[in-house]
């Protein structure tokens, strides 16, 4: 992917003259203009991520120039960084749309990471409305790592198909949401998907529930009632948590689906369906059967299609999609504004380990927006990390002298070499990611990069 292109519009002081700023932002292809007037010819030309306008505005009030901005392109996100900016004036500023606004109580690692999140959030905007047009269900997963790209090419192929699916995963990474991406991907889309979940009926009433039930068939059934397999006729029957199903009612189910018939309680007519079945499971149904708590040939009768889905820590990339796509979920649902997320807080996100996977995330992000009040910005305080995130500990194998020192030793040298090991050591282990490493080794982006830079040929 190429780099984020950012529009600098600024008067040739302050920044421009920094040398740590000019590090921050070697990994954004930066354009410098000088104003309203070349920023428009600029935008004209060419497609950009985000623009910043650092320090006063030479031809006009920093509202006049947001208001410009917007009227060239609604969806390109500006951010603000002056020293000298009030409070007054980036309230009003937020308020008119800007997407941030920074001063002095700012740092230029918090700059950015802000530019970093605009021109993601920008990207995230632009695939959202240019790409082509797909298929209804892909919208229901929200994600565009390789991992859910694998989920995605699976439900492409099955969907059509009548075949059953076993959906295995996690608590919290979406199963039922996947199983509803395979019944509007199929041609049974028209029709009801019916989900039943086996942990939250008692086993005497589970089978009267899928089945149905004829009147004084047992105690309480003062009506006839048509079960679950009956109202997915046509359709699709999603069984959650198939792993808690008491042995005698998987005895039945097995029955029912190799014969696609059954009869309902307390009566003798057979009754014949079509229904394709979706089951999921967070269990390990294979060591359920070698702890005989499940039948092995309903296992293999389920088991057809075997999707696996990936825990949200094994797919980090796709959390900023992830939570703007919340946000403005929960916000549409409130009736209230989209809101914000400040860099921190986006950072603060994507550190989590996620052990309650999507539902985790979401329920932060719901919370936050409760939290935040009139507020237009997400604060990581909103989402209950006022202290700094733990992060993933990887241990980083450093090399040291296994023989003892002899004379003329260059200590200098050494200790060059000792320190780009660990660099490397620690990019190799981020995928190459800078700022991953950076927070690995506990320092800051921009230093990482220096150092880098400094050790150039040198070799371990």
């Amino acid at each position: 992917m190429s780099s984020p292109k950012i529009l600098w519009i600024h008067d040739g002081t302050g920044l421009d003259a920094d040398q740590e700023w000019r590090q921050a932002i070697s990994e954004f292809d930066v354009i410098s203009v000088a104003g309203l007037a070349d920023a428009h010819t600029t935008l004209a030309r060419q497609d950009m991520d985000c623009v910043l306008v650092e320090g006063p505005i030479p031809d006009g009030d920093r509202l006049q120039m947001l208001e410009a901005l917007r009227d060239i392109d609604g969806f390109l996100p500006v951010i603000f960084y002056d020293l000298e900016m009030t409070a007054a004036e980036a309230v009003r500023l937020h308020r008119s749309g800007a997407f941030n606004c920074l001063g002095q109580r700012d740092s230029l690692e918090t700059l950015r990471s802000c530019l970093g999140q605009a021109a993601e959030e920008r990207r995230c905007q632009s695939r959202r409305r240019f790409s082509k047009p797909r298929e209804a269900w892909r919208d229901v997963l929200v994600g565009e790592s390789a991992a859910m790209q694998r989920v995605a090419d699976t439900i492409r192929l099955v969907g059509p198909r009548r075949c059953t699916v076993l959906i295995s995963g996690e608590s919290g990474t979406g199963k039922e949401l996947v199983a509803q991406a395979i019944h509007m991907a199929s041609p049974r889309a028209q029709q009801n998907m019916v989900a039943i979940n086996c942990t939250a009926l008692p086993e005497h009433l589970l089978e009267a529930e899928m089945f149905g039930h004829t009147k004084g068939a047992f105690t309480g059934a003062v009506i006839a009632r048509v079960g679950r397999f009956e109202q997915a006729h046509k359709g699709t029957l999603f069984l959650d948590e198939i792993a808690d199903m008491p042995l005698e009612m998987q005895a039945k189910l097995l029955r029912v689906l190799q014969d696609r018939e059954f009869q309902r309680l307390g009566s003798s007519e057979i009754i014949r369906v079509d229904v394709r079945v979706i089951a999921a499971s967070n269990v390990n149904l294979l060591e359920r059967v070698r702890q005989g708590r499940f039948r092995e040939d309903l296992y293999y009768r389920l088991n057809v299609v075997p999707m696996q889905l990936p825990a949200l820590r094994e797919r980090e990339g796709d959390i900023p999609l992830l939570v703007y796509h919340l946000v403005q979920k929960i916000c549409q649902r409130e009736g209230i504004p989209v809101r914000r997320l400040a860099p921190e807080t986006l950072d603060s996100l994507k550190a989590c380990s996620w052990p309650g996977n999507v539902r985790q995330l979401e329920n932060s992000v719901e919370m936050a927006i409760a939290l935040c009040g009139d507020r237009d910005i997400l604060y990581p305080r909103d989402l209950g990390m006022a202290e700094p995130v733990a992060r993933k500990v990887i241990s980083i194998d450093v090399r040291t002298p296994s023989a003892p020192l002899t004379q003329g030793v260059d200590f200098d040298t050494a200790v060059t070499r000792f320190q780009l090991s660990m660099l490397q050591e620690a990019l190799t282990q981020t995928g190459g990611n800078k700022t991953a490493a950076a927070e690995l080794l506990g320092m800051k982006r921009t230093t990482l990069i220096m150092k880098l830079r400094n050790f150039e040929g040198i070799a371990v």
